[in-house]
Order: structure tokens, then sequence, then C-alpha cells
């Protein structure tokens, strides 16, 4: 059975009409990313939306002192309209997208996306369910900063990442700790000796192992 195109497992696909799908098609390309590579800045092109192929997407804001807040992550078959802030009026603030790991991106062009939600009611709906679910992940990232503790936001990001991989053995940095939670390196060091120090886990350089999984989703 051949594989679909990525572009053919949106939900809107059925619904729309053999020119509106060859339209896709036709303005859709496909780009790679090397791990550590920007994707979208402010000052870049107004991409369209993104569809992960493959790899992992962070995106974030960056203050004007330099300090960065990870927003959400996308993973494989998600997707994203916030690179295309030119197709909706509504999105006033600048974000930035890298690849953290190397990525593949199927990307609708801005200009066409837009044309599309324009006069198909699926497209349009799925534009702003995709904007509604990217913005409540934003809410909780300011929610979990300004009220939650570290404690809690650095076992959230742990139990979150046994989930989605099912391993306990997480092969990551302090400082790659630090970016997706939105701390400090020194401030991730501490609490891991912490939860170390109470029988949670254990950590060596570039690497975490979970002991106490259900404890962690407690805190």
């Amino acid at each position: 059975m051949e594989e679909k195109a990525y572009w053919e497992t949106l939900p809107f696909w059925a619904h729309l009409k053999d020119a509106e799908q060859q339209y896709i098609k036709d303005n859709t390309f496909v780009r790679s990313y090397a791990a550590g590579e920007m994707i979208h800045a402010a000052e870049t092109e107004c991409l369209g939306m993104t569809i992960v192929q493959k790899g992992e997407v962070r995106t974030y804001i960056l203050s004007e002192e330099g300090r960065e807040i990870t927003l959400f992550r996308l993973q494989e078959g998600d997707c994203c309209m916030l690179s295309a802030s030119c197709v909706v009026d509504a999105i006033t603030f600048d974000t930035l997208m890298c690849a953290t790991k190397s990525s593949t991106l199927s990307i609708i062009r801005a200009a066409a996306f837009e044309k599309l939600a324009e006069n198909n009611i699926y497209v349009r709906c799925f534009l702003y369910e995709i904007l509604c679910k990217r913005l409540s992940a934003v809410m909780r990232v300011m929610q979990d900063i300004l009220f939650k503790g570290y404690d809690h936001r650095l076992a959230q990001f742990l139990v979150s990442e046994y989930d989605r991989t099912g391993k306990a053995d997480l092969k990551m940095t302090h400082e790659q700790i630090a970016v997706h939670t939105n701390s400090a390196r020194e401030v991730v060091a501490r609490m891991l000796k912490r939860f170390a120090a109470e029988g949670y886990l254990t950590f060596k350089r570039g690497e975490i192992h979970l002991l106490q999984i259900e404890a962690l989703r407690n805190i």
C-alpha cells in the first residue's frame, strides 16, 4: 500500500476539491535542517504551515536581554502555524523555531494556505483549531513559570520525556534541560542533585536514569 504524503494526512484533505488538492501539492515544499539550525525567526520569510516529517522542532520566544523561553516542541506529525504570522493578523508576537534534532519539514506556502483558508471552511476551521492548540500550550508554559516551583517543572519535564519515549534513560545535558524547562543550567544541576539525594534518579554527564517515575509524577 502506497504511503500517504504528509499533507494527505491533514484532517481537511478529504474535504478539498481535486483542484484544491493539486494546489496544495504544487505549493508544498520539503526542507531539511541540521540539529541546532534555525528554521524561522522574526526577520526571516513567512514560511507557512509547517508539518514535521521527522525530527523535533523547538518553538520559543526571545527577550530583549537574550533570555529564551521554550513555548512547545513539535514532534513527527505535528503541525504549526506560528511561523505564518503573515496569514493570521491576530498573531502579534514573534516566535522563533529551531531544529533540536536533524529534522525534515513539509511546508505549505503561506500565501497558498491563506487562499485555501479564505475559500474552504474546513481549512479555516483547521487553522483556528491548530492555533488554539498551540496558544493553549503557550499559556500552560506561562502559568508554570509564574505559579509553579522549579521542582514541579523539572519533575513534569522528566516524566513527560519518559511518557513520550518510554525510556527511563534520558540522554540530555543540564544545558539542554535548562533550555526546555526555561531555567538556568545551575538551577537544573541543583535540583537534579536534590532529586538524586531523595532517590528519584541518578545522573552523570549527559545522561539521567529515572528510578521512581511515580514519585516524580506525584511532585
